[in-house]
């Protein structure tokens, strides 16, 4: 039985990478450095901002230190108001939670408290980790670890939702069931949006209320 799930934010509540490619522009403009690349644009909407930043400052302490000083000064209004959610969030979330404990587990950091009042789910959430804990990022599982850990879940009973190869890494280092959402994850069980997420968790539940004893069966596995 599937209780706890667990949501990545960027990619899967929304699509964010318009904000986080002017997010990160404008703070790489402060310290003279060029826009993203191509590839960077792309690792911008799974990666740490730490991550970004030090891959960007190439061990340049005073850089990295001033990217970090910058970032924390931004009005993320301006770049919350870029995000595109795939639906209405709220009344989805609302509904979901009727019948499971929803969970948010992110490399964002800073930006997390005044995301999710943006977003309107302030309410929603039994559980929220992300780096701004002083955890490791993911690939790491630290996250979805302390997300499972605040809301008294386990892993064979949570499953996470992400949009990334390193969404599924995390997932499988934590024992938890993964679904994966668009088309940067490569695996069997992807959802096209999370409006189909319900009835992948009915699949996935009807799959575990099924399976042989001491069958491993993680969708996304």
């Amino acid at each position: 039985m599937i209780e706890f799930v667990m949501f990545d934010a960027d990619g899967v509540l929304f699509d964010s990478i318009e904000s986080n490619i002017a997010y990160y522009n404008a703070i790489f403009a402060e310290v003279g450095e060029p826009p993203l690349d191509r590839e960077e644009e792309i690792r911008s909407i799974s990666y740490s901002a730490e991550d970004m930043f030090k891959a960007r400052s190439r061990q340049d302490a005073a850089k990295l230190e001033s990217m970090r000083a910058i970032a924390r000064a931004l009005d993320g209004a301006t770049f919350f108001n870029m995000l595109k959610p795939a639906l209405d969030l709220r009344p989805f979330m609302l509904e979901l939670r009727t019948r499971y404990r929803l969970g948010l587990a992110t490399n964002r950091s800073a930006t997390v408290p005044a995301l999710v009042v943006h977003l309107k789910l302030n309410d929603i959430f039994h559980a929220i980790a992300s780096v701004l804990d002083r955890v490791a990022p993911k690939p790491a599982p630290d996250i979805l670890h302390l997300c499972m850990q605040r809301a008294g879940a386990t892993p064979e009973r949570s499953v996470y939702v992400g949009d990334s190869p390193i969404d599924r890494e995390a997932a499988l280092a934590a024992g938890v069931h993964f679904i994966g959402v668009g088309t940067r994850v490569d695996h069997d069980h992807r959802l096209t949006t999370i409006a189909e997420l319900p009835a992948s968790l009915e699949t996935l539940i009807r799959r575990l209320t099924t399976r042989t004893p001491g069958h491993q069966n993680r969708i996304g596995s």
